[in-house]
Formats: C-alpha cells, structure tokens, sequence
C-alpha cells in the first residue's frame, strides 16, 4: 500500500536519469549524521522552498548545483524563484556553498561545492563542519607538497677475501714490501738502486684556496697591487674572513681594486688596510620560508548563497554576507524607513534677512 502523504504541499518531480553531473570535485556534497528520510522532511518550509528541498535531497552525490539546471528541472519555478529558495534554504540551515583548494603547488585550483543536509543545522554545527573540511584540506596539501624521503640502499658489505685485486677508491700506490733480508752483495754492489726502492713518492701539493687565488690575481687586474707568494700568504687568512662572510670573490676584488691612488708603494700593507677596515658586516641567516605563490591558503571558503561574495565561516552566518543578511531581513512586507523632511529653504532665507535688518 502506498504511503499517504498528508502535507499539501507540492511534490517534486521524479529525478530524471539525464540529471547532469558537475565536473568531478565539484557539485553537491551531503554532509554527515544526517536523520533518515520521512514524510515530515522540510514540513516547517513554504511550498516553494520545499519544493526545492525535496528535489535536491535526492540528487546524487556530485550532481550540479547551478541555478540554471535546477530550473530545467523545476518547471513551475524560474531561475530568480529558484535562487532566492536555495537562499531561505541556506538560512533555514540546509545548505552552505563554499570553495575549497584541491592539489598542490601549481597544479592547485579552487573547486566550488555545495553542501546539502536533509537535517537542519545551526550556525556553530556548520562551523565546525568547515572547520574540519580545512583540516582535512590541509592535511591532503601537506602530503603532497612534502614527498616521504627516499629509502636509502646500503651495499653490501663484502668479505675481505672477495675481488682481492680489485679497489674501489683511489689512492696513490703505496711502498713496495722490501724484503726482510736482502743480500749483502746486491746491496754492496748496488747501494743507489737500495735508496731508490726505500724513498716514498712526494705527496701532491694542495690545491690554493679562493681567497689565495683572488690576491693572486690582483696584480693582473692592476699592476699596483702585485703581490708576491709570501704576500699572498699573509694576508690569506684576510681574504677568507671576507669570503666566510658570503661574499663572492668578485665582490672582494671590486672591494680591493676601486679607488686606488696614483701610486702604491706598499702593496701588501694597503691592502692588509683595506682588508681590515672594510670587512663586510655578518648577515643574519634567512630562516624564514616564504610560501609559494601560486599555493593558495588551505582553507574552506563559504560563498553567499545570495550574491557568491566569499569568506570565512565564522563571517557568513546563515550562508549569507552582512549586505544580503540586511536585505533579507527588511523584506518587501517591512516598512521602508522614513527620510526626514527636507527644510524650508525659502522661511530660512527670510529668517535670516530679518535678522540683519537694523533695529
């Protein structure tokens, strides 16, 4: 037997099976602990809004929420009819549109969703449900924007008797085992050739440093500030206290080379004066992360049911901003405020000629 439905009100149509679906991420969104569906569902609504109501609470999950396609579907009722029940359903506590980011980095984009509860909600619920949906959005940014750190390969170690011929470093070769008792004749006969198999191969010299390289090649940017090896020696440690202050070595060669006088005849000691008297100051270091530019913050912004200005939850009571919030409430049954009475210009003029009359 078929349920009566004692309410009035009109029935929504049947959904249809060619009902469009927005893009995916966007498009309708059902919020949770919801009370299951009865006769008495959005009794409390006028017709229309019910109307609505009914329709869109059995729209699957993901189906458009545009105004233009619910009035396709809503014959009876307009596209501007439409639109102002979706707003008394958002006051009513039915719905929130909002706007949340989705991806990271420069593949972020802003989808626009609308969330639907059959139940009725309050202010403070609606709040903490978005506070949650930008945890939830914040969550899924930072494990996108940080990938897990690759696993590290350890080799293998191995055994000390495998590829014994085999070396995986360089190193200079070392000094051939001399025997433990060599013949005295050989060694009578031949005490060179001894020395020679003894003497160990001279080590490499070590490459110069950059502060070493840039007083060397001062005298060629200009011949008044030669220096010879010794010089350079000296006034090493100098030049690196520069450099370990971030400063590249063409910033010490300008520093060294400008303004030079007509003639120098100390070289070394003008420029143990310069290195002295203009060292650089010490830069504090940049900690601070700038966020990317192109990465929007991770929060839900709720959109105006009435005019789409968006804005946090907590600044859209309702769904709607201040401007519509005031407008809906000074509906077309409100009297308009009065404007006072413009004043007499004409009896303010006279009343002041007769004041300048003399007495």
């Amino acid at each position: 037997m078929a349920t009566q439905h004692i309410s009035s009100a009109l029935q929504p149509p049947a959904l249809s099976d060619a009902y469009p679906m927005a893009n995916p991420g966007y498009g309708k969104r059902s919020a949770p602990d919801q009370l299951p569906r009865g006769a008495q569902d959005f009794s409390l609504l006028p017709t229309r809004e019910r109307y609505v109501a009914g329709f869109v609470d059995h729209l699957p999950e993901g189906a458009s929420m545009s105004v233009k396609q619910l009035a396709k579907q809503l014959p009876l009722y307009g596209q501007q009819a439409i639109s102002t029940a979706l707003t008394a359903l958002s006051v009513a506590g039915h719905l929130r549109r909002v706007r949340c980011p989705v991806g990271a980095g420069e593949e972020t984009r802003w989808v626009f969703r609308t969330f639907w509860s059959r139940t009725a909600r309050d202010n403070e619920w609606w709040n903490a449900f978005l506070a949650a949906e930008t945890a939830t959005a914040q969550a899924a940014i930072t494990d996108v924007a940080v990938p897990p750190p690759p696993a590290r390969v350890e080799e293998p170690l191995r055994p000390a008797s495998v590829g014994v011929g085999i070396r995986r470093h360089t190193e200079p070769p070392g000094v051939p085992q001399q025997r433990n008792t060599p013949s005295m004749g050989t060694a009578s006969q031949h005490p060179s050739a001894f020395a020679r198999k003894a003497s160990t191969p001279p080590a490499a010299e070590a490459d110069p440093s950059p502060a070493y390289v840039a007083l060397a090649r001062l005298g060629r940017e200009d011949h008044r500030l030669a220096l010879s090896a010794d010089d350079c020696t000296a006034l090493e440690p100098r030049a690196a206290e520069w450099l370990a202050r971030d400063v590249t070595v063409d910033y010490l060669t300008t520093a060294l080379t400008a303004g030079l006088p007509a003639e120098i005849n100390s070289p070394v000691g003008f420029l143990r004066r310069r290195l002295t008297t203009k060292l650089p100051p010490h830069l504090p270091p940049q900690t601070t992360i700038r966020p990317t530019p192109t990465t929007p913050p991770a929060r839900v912004l709720v959109e105006c049911t009435e005019c789409g200005a968006p804005g946090p939850p907590e600044a859209l009571p309702d769904g709607l901003c201040r401007p519509c919030r005031e407008t809906c409430a000074t509906g077309p049954g409100d009297p308009s405020p009065t404007l006072p009475a413009p004043p007499d210009i004409k009896t303010h003029m006279a009343n002041l000629r007769n004041l300048l009359k003399p007495a």
